[in-house]
């Protein structure tokens, strides 16, 4: 068996990758709270709660970047000046970007929500902000990328986010000192965080009131030593509903490991806190890059089932190219992992995790009514997989990945 299989099922199992349904009698030790070692995490009680209910969406990182289709960090990464980088906008006119096209990708890939770069490191917008000419509009393009997309997904009702790099790379205010994913000084700069954050809150302040209803706002790349509460105060009067991650100017809701590089996040049986993993398709870059190299379907599954399966959410990148096409050899690793989660989805859906039931690296196990379901992410060293404590048998083991039955046996 696949390492990405689950299977559905309780008792000892002799075999790998599966999930199974337990007995009637057996109901009660199920929902049972003081047998579960992890934490639950607390809903919000309030319009934030659809973040829990949707649990895997698309992250799309796209930009003038998306043009050269090297690096979403293009600026940074390849030592270009400002005055080189900029020219870029020129040739900023993405006539085949459909939202449409995007979100019946995402729907097809099992996904429930989409979140997108507004304003990556580079400073560019993919909006019409009043507060900078480095925009959508001031290019050939002339459209609104963000106003399009927010249209498509309130006709769908899709959720959406959107992603704001604090860090500029462009704007003449914001301090550039040559730290981590910042430029070294400009002369042509006169750095004052101030005067950047009063652009940051208008910013903020178009996108929260110019686009309707906002699911989330995603920061990313703030200096640690500025916080200012307020900004996601304004953020939470304006859109209600919105989650916000913690990379901006306080804890905010969820925290985000990136990447799988978080070992501890990795190996935890559940998460302290409200958590929303994030990966991209291309092991190089999360924008657009002519020769990625994919990751395959089998590490992808199986970093998403190891995060949906510990109450986690999950966002999985593709970069569109300069054109706003969604390359196909991300469109279809999508596709195949909509296939995998749709005839798994039921172990991920209302169910609790529990860290008791089994004591096995690479085992995880969801729980709903009756059902208990296995996550195997890794083959197992024995011949079976034993669960405690069981001593009726289930009324049937079953592999979800293919529908086959299981061999168990109740000692």
């Amino acid at each position: 068996m696949k390492r990405r299989d689950i299977l559905k099922s309780a008792s000892i199992i002799a075999a790998a990758p599966f999930l199974s349904s337990w007995t009637n009698e057996f109901s009660g030790y199920t929902n049972h709270q003081s047998h579960n070692g992890t934490k639950v995490i607390q809903r919000f009680g309030d319009g934030r709660d659809w973040f829990f209910e949707r649990r895997y969406g698309m992250f799309v990182h796209w930009g003038l970047y998306s043009i050269p289709g090297w690096h979403e960090q293009h600026q940074w990464r390849g030592r270009e000046e400002r005055s080189k980088y900029v020219q870029l906008a020129k040739h900023w006119n993405p006539k085949k970007f459909n939202p449409d096209q995007w979100l019946d990708l995402m729907e097809e890939a099992g996904m429930k929500y989409i979140t997108v770069t507004t304003k990556h490191h580079d400073g560019f917008c993919l909006w019409d902000t009043k507060q900078t000419a480095f925009n959508t509009i001031n290019t050939p393009y002339k459209k609104d990328a963000i106003g399009m997309l927010a249209d498509a997904c309130h006709s769908r009702q899709i959720p959406l986010c959107l992603y704001y790099s604090i860090a500029d790379w462009n704007h003449p205010n914001y301090p550039n000192q040559g730290r981590h994913h910042e430029l070294p000084p400009q002369s042509q700069d006169s750095p004052d965080w101030d005067k950047y954050m009063e652009f940051l809150k208008e910013q903020v302040r178009e996108l929260c009131t110019n686009y309707g209803e906002i699911h989330g706002f995603w920061w990313d790349m703030n200096v640690p030593e500025h916080k200012d509460t307020s900004i996601n105060d304004m953020i939470r009067k304006l859109q209600p509903k919105a989650v916000i991650n913690n990379r901006g100017f306080d804890e905010g809701d969820f925290g985000t490991p990136e990447r799988d590089y978080d070992s501890a996040a990795n190996e935890a049986k559940g998460f302290e806190r409200l958590t929303e993993a994030c990966q991209s398709v291309g092991m190089e870059s999360w924008g657009y890059k002519k020769d990625e190299d994919y990751y395959t379907d089998r590490h992808l599954i199986s970093s998403i089932d190891r995060y949906l399966a510990r109450d986690s959410n999950y966002l999985l990148n593709v970069g569109p190219t300069g054109e706003g096409i969604i390359p196909p050899q991300s469109s279809e690793i999508l596709k195949r992992i909509g296939l995998w989660k749709k005839t798994v989805d039921e172990s991920f859906t209302n169910v609790q995790t529990d860290a008791d039931l089994i004591n096995s690296p690479g085992v995880l196990v969801t729980k709903r009514d009756q059902s208990v379901y296995i996550h195997l992410n890794r083959m197992p060293v024995g011949n079976g997989i034993k669960l405690k404590p069981v001593t009726v048998a289930p009324r049937k083991a079953t592999l979800l990945n293919t529908g086959k039955k299981v061999d168990f046996v109740v000692n």
